[in-house]
């Protein structure tokens, strides 16, 4: 994928390992996707609220402490394919959408 990279950041202590799951702690899927969509928003000065999620595949776990990268790029106005790497892995990928304000005009 030919695009921007950014860098993600999960405390290897973040109490959603505690219980997901205990004697194998793993990043929840739900988790991983909201640092996604929120650092892409941030990069780009979207509202990570009004992101939707397209498409998302989990391919492989991200354990506690494991560098994490977020790969994007625009294939259309508003709209973002990802990866997120677990160091070389792809963990997870998918599409994420934000609504497009067409530009104003000038009427009041």
């Amino acid at each position: 994928m030919t695009d921007l990279s950014l860098a993600l950041s999960v405390a290897a202590d973040h109490p959603a390992y505690a219980g997901h799951f205990p004697g194998r702690p793993i990043l929840p899927g739900v988790l991983l996707l909201d640092e996604a969509i929120q650092a892409l928003a941030g990069q780009n000065g979207l509202d990570a609220a009004s992101g939707q999620i397209k498409a998302a595949k989990f391919l492989s776990p991200v354990s506690p402490g494991e560098s994490l990268r977020l790969h994007f790029s625009e294939t259309a106005a508003g709209v973002f394919r990802f990866e997120v790497l677990a160091g070389e892995r792809v963990a997870a990928s998918g599409i994420f959408a934000f609504p497009v304000t067409p530009p104003q005009d000038g009427a009041a």
